[in-house]
């Protein structure tokens, strides 16, 4: 009988033998890996490679415990996950700021220059914006240990074991000056021939095609079998970091090169520039060559190079102040418009979308244009002046697309040439199509202007808006209840036995199922699993961020950004309905309060206090929070002696601008705000400060000067 474990069958190994099988099966399958995508002649078959895999997963089934941690298994992924975890971002990965022309990038240099008060303008880096799905690799020890997709740029999605599947991302960094905690973030993507090929396979074995590389990619990494994710032909380019335990160089430029030399691919075509044109025509020549890359591109992005600077740029609420995004012009075609549809959103708006002949702009089958309001569809702006030489829609039209990135395709044009002598205009419903009720163009009580959005007035009796404000109360950025979903939502909504009428059935769910004479389980497309399941998860939901419960009320003007300010303002859920009660009752110094808090304004608190004044809505509120438990928001974690407290500059500062002295104080903690009121701790005011130094005297505030508040942060 031999000896050689290779030679042995998988059901005659013993422990012994199959681990020493295993050791040997990981070592050559990755040389092989190796020699495949470092472009070298692989040395064996596909069919004899295929073998090596199929042996290796075979004896890793028949003893499981003796899987390795560089096993070929875990990085081609044929072990199934049941679910996403999810992952909190040490850092967040925040968008981009699109620049769409030369001047734009001119005026976003010269802004740079301002902020930090230079004579010149920073270097500057420039690389392909790449068109695939954001990644954050973290490395512990130079192991990876997670990876993470962007989400909402605060919590990602877990796809660590897709992740390893992919060629380009090592499992262990090589070379030198590699800190103790690495978070290497980059783009996932499908190469355009990949994707033709995937798509002619799947053509010919008779399946559904792609629509594109890009949601290929996105939604090959978010597979839930990583086995799938390893038949895809994922790649990754590396281009910035997250957290650091230390940074090893001192520029974005020397920073990328570094990463290609812990193993990573980084774009070729990056390179640093001090001069607008040679940026200029960098960017023009990627541009006309991009047709020619193996992969899709939307754009170049900017970033200033010097670190330092970077961090004294430091960030806006969503985006770095020391990046941009240039966009490519967008994409164009000519298609026919067949008909106009109304939908009827959450806040009642009817929105018309326009139902296309099928056509492809940029890389996209586009099948519908929005369409915005019925002024739009007549060929008037919301400034009231014409738009598209004040040319009306109409169905059977012959019209011009737009498409950029992944903006919504819109309308730009229509050719009355190609327009029927039977052509008729639209006639924009003033009924509301799901309920029947009035369908009116409101006036704003602040400006006196009638709002270009007509909405319906049947409120809460109208199903088209209860359903959909159920969709957003469940909703990835809001309760994001797992099971839950658009179809879900549907069924439950119109399910005599178990009606979902308001946020407050969803967690009444259970109980009710309790009492029901038909089970959740009994129904058809369900089952005692997967009901248990769905209770389970609204459960786990009862606990709940601050920010996504405002967020998953609906309340008009008020985004997830802006929920997330009013959730760090108030800071818990009792301070939050305090005020909203006092705003509801016309107290003004609530409001007063609440338009101090950056980024709100006098439509958020207008549309604050509507919703908390109408009473049904009030006892939607009441109920839902005797189901739910709003966790209080977390604070920026720091022990400067600003941390946690609102600061107000005003006057001229002489030693930063005031940009720079918001950015410094926002990264140690602290809250700013535009305007003074008993909730402000701190006013650093310069020479010129007028009415806002006055209020700050009078109502007791502490007052220092600009050399003051740099000598309390310790930055005299």
């Amino acid at each position: 009988m031999t000896t050689d474990p290779s030679q042995i069958p998988v059901e005659e190994l013993t422990e012994e033998s199959a681990a020493l099988e295993l050791e040997r099966l990981a070592r050559e399958i990755l040389r092989h890996d190796a020699l495949y995508h470092g472009g070298d002649a692989p040395e064996i078959s596909d069919a004899a490679y295929d073998a090596l895999r199929r042996r290796n997963l075979a004896i890793e089934q028949a003893f499981p415990g003796l899987v390795r941690e560089d096993s070929p298994s875990r990085r081609v992924g044929f072990v199934a996950l049941d679910k996403f975890e999810k992952v909190t971002h040490a850092q967040p990965m925040l968008s981009l700021a699109n620049a769409f022309s030369d001047e734009d990038v001119a005026d976003f240099w010269d802004s740079v220059s301002r902020f930090l008060k230079l004579d010149g303008r920073p270097a500057l880096t420039a690389e392909p914006k790449i068109d695939g799905l954001s990644l954050s690799l973290r490395y512990e020890d130079g192991r990876l240990v997670s990876a993470a997709t962007r989400g909402d740029g605060v919590v990602g999605e877990n796809v660590t074991a897709n992740a390893k599947t992919i060629a380009d991302i090592p499992s262990i960094l090589a070379g030198e000056d590699i800190p103790d905690i690495v978070e290497v973030r980059g783009e996932v993507y499908m190469t355009k021939q990949a994707f033709q090929a995937l798509n002619a396979k799947l053509e010919a074995e008779g399946k559904p095609l792609y629509v594109n590389p890009r949601n290929t990619a996105a939604g090959s990494l978010r597979q839930l079998d990583s086995a799938i994710t390893a038949q895809r032909p994922l790649r990754f380019f590396a281009y910035a970091w997250g957290e650091m335990s230390a940074v090893p160089r001192g520029s974005q430029m020397e920073m990328v090169s570094l990463l290609a030399e812990w193993g990573f691919r980084t774009n070729p075509l990056m390179q640093r520039f001090d001069a607008l044109e040679a940026l200029l025509e960098h960017y023009h020549a990627i541009e006309e060559g991009r047709a020619d890359l193996a992969y899709d591109i939307d754009g170049v992005v900017y970033k200033v190079d010097d670190l330092a600077l970077q961090a004294r740029l430091g960030m806006r609420s969503n985006s770095p102040r020391w990046a941009i995004a240039h966009k490519f012009p967008a994409e164009k075609a000519w298609t026919e418009l067949k008909e106009i549809e109304i939908q009827i959103g959450r806040t009642g708006a009817l929105t018309p979308v326009a139902r296309l002949e099928p056509v492809t702009v940029g890389g996209v089958v586009v099948t519908n244009a929005t369409l915005h309001n019925e002024d739009y569809i007549r060929g008037i702006g919301n400034d009231g002046l014409p738009i598209r030489g004040g040319k009306d829609l109409r169905a059977g039209d012959t019209v011009m697309i737009q498409r950029a990135g992944d903006v919504i395709p819109q309308i730009l044009d229509t050719d009355l040439e190609k327009r029927t002598k039977d052509s008729t205009p639209f006639e924009f419903p003033t009924i509301c199509p799901a309920c029947g009720s009035h369908a009116v163009r409101e006036t704003n009580p602040q400006t006196g202007r009638q709002d270009s959005v007509r909405r319906c007035t049947g409120g809460l009796i109208c199903p088209a808006q209860a359903v959909e404000r159920l969709k957003h109360f469940v909703g990835r950025n809001a309760f994001d209840i797992e099971g839950l979903g658009d179809k879900q939502v549907e069924f439950f909504f119109h399910d005599a036995d178990l009606p979902v009428k308001t946020p407050v059935d969803i967690f009444l769910l259970r109980e009710k199922d309790g009492a029901s004479l038909k089970k959740l389980k009994d129904k058809e497309g369900w089952g005692e699993t997967s009901a248990k399941k769905l209770f389970d998860a609204i459960d786990v939901r009862r606990d709940i961020a601050l920010y996504r419960f405002i967020f998953g009320l609906g309340i008009r003007h008020v985004g997830e950004q802006t929920a997330k300010d009013l959730a760090r303002a108030y800071g818990d859920i009792g301070a939050f309905s305090a005020a909203m009660r006092k705003l509801a009752a016309g107290d003004e110094q609530a409001r007063e309060e609440l338009i101090a808090i950056d980024g709100i304004g006098g439509t958020v608190a207008f549309a604050l206090m509507e919703f908390f004044a109408e009473p049904r809505n009030v006892d939607v509120y009441d109920a839902l929070l005797r189901e739910v438990r709003p966790q209080p928001a977390e604070q920026a974690a720091s022990d400067s002696p600003v941390a946690g407290k609102t600061v107000v500059f005003t006057g001229s500062l002489e030693k930063m601008t005031r940009d720079e002295a918001k950015a410094m104080a926002e990264r140690l903690g602290a809250k700013v705000s535009g305007s003074v009121s008993s909730k402000t701790d701190l006013v650093v005011a310069g020479p010129g400060a007028g009415s806002k130094l006055k209020k700050a005297s009078e109502l007791g505030i502490e007052t220092i000067d600009e050399d003051g508040w740099l000598e309390l942060v310790g930055q005299a």
